[in-house]
């Protein structure tokens, strides 16, 4: 029998961004992205998602394994690199969904 550990904690922002500013911003988010998985041992994972049906919006998946790593990740200098570059691109955060991901 397998032993469950605790549910992750999954954070999914979604992003309009006009699309004069699209290719800066995917830098940013692509930078933060980078950044959270190789400096933070408590990232998981943190993809950076365009869906084909929606041009102005971008998506974040972002894996944590725990709250207290997602409250981490809110005081790296690369997420306050990526949301000074959100606010000089005047690109709006729309939505932030939290959920628990079961492991098992």
């Amino acid at each position: 029998m397998s032993k469950r550990s605790a549910p992750s904690f999954v954070v999914i922002p979604e992003f309009r961004v006009r699309p004069q500013v699209r290719t800066p911003f995917l830098y940013a988010a692509l930078d933060d992205a980078h950044h959270s998985l190789a400096d933070e041992s408590g990232c998981r994972r943190f993809d950076v998602v365009c869906p084909e049906e929606a041009k102005d919006t971008v998506l974040f998946y972002e894996v944590y394994d725990d709250r207290a790593a997602f409250d981490a990740h809110l005081q790296t200098r690369h997420l306050k690199r990526f949301q000074a570059a959100m606010k000089a691109l005047e690109v709006e955060e729309t939505v932030v969904r939290f959920a628990a991901l079961e492991n098992g």
